[in-house]
């Protein structure tokens, strides 16, 4: 059986990812920073772990608990989101933490799970980004924190696919495009549901000759 962790998934987009690879019948192994609290992913029936990916000491003791236990794909889905003000009046430490949790924590995981996905089957590791990450296609500003730290997100993963090449990972970011997430608002034209399953579909057929691309939610190139 595969064992895929998913970052974040008491909500959302990764709540939907729990949902539907446990239904496929992998294990999961689903994080939250207050487990107590994640009633609904609870409920799946999970692995629920605790985890502040923001966090030295809580990611440590995170893959302190996985020590020995293959991990087939790490999906880095938690993150941190809004538009904020423009960029001249952006506070420094709302960029900062939005770097911490959107691109260091990502980094963070992956060091500290690299190990168990040595150990794993597919040496999948994916990177949740999005499409306000594109430098192409900003054209109108806004949600600059948030930009900010997708955009490095995806410079910590083309850089994964190149040092991991020799070993057989796949590394990829992918968009999940605009959600009816929480934090993508109730206007989001697509569903949870549709958007999880297009990304799994496109990361069932990945291989490591996909490592360093940054995917649409159907298997698109998105634009950098």
């Amino acid at each position: 059986m595969s064992t895929t962790v998913v970052t974040g998934a008491n909500r959302g987009i990764g709540l939907e990812l729990a949902r539907q690879l446990s239904a496929r019948g992998g294990a999961v192994v689903g994080t939250a920073r207050r487990p107590t609290e994640a009633e609904a992913l609870r409920a799946l029936g999970v692995r629920v772990e605790p985890l502040d990916v923001a966090d030295d000491a809580s990611v440590a003791a995170f893959a302190k608990r996985l020590a020995g236990d293959p991990v087939d794909a790490l999906i880095n889905n938690a993150g941190i989101g809004e538009s904020g003000p423009r960029i001249a009046a952006l506070p420094i430490a709302g960029a900062e933490r939005a770097l911490q949790v959107n691109a260091l924590g990502a980094l963070r995981v992956t060091q500290a799970l690299l190990p168990n996905l040595r150990h794993g089957a597919r040496r999948l590791v994916v990177g949740l980004s999005s499409g306000l990450s594109s430098l192409e296609r900003n054209r109108e500003g806004g949600w600059a924190a948030y930009r900010v730290s997708k955009a490095a997100l995806n410079m910590i993963f083309r850089t994964l696919a190149a040092e991991l090449a020799a070993e057989g990972f796949t590394c990829v970011v992918i968009d999940p495009g605009w959600v009816r997430t929480d934090m993508g608002g109730r206007g989001a034209p697509t569903p949870p549901e549709a958007s999880v399953a297009a990304m799994l579909k496109t990361l069932d057929r990945l291989t490591p000759a996909d490592s360093g691309r940054f995917l649409s939610a159907r298997g698109k190139d998105a634009a950098w």
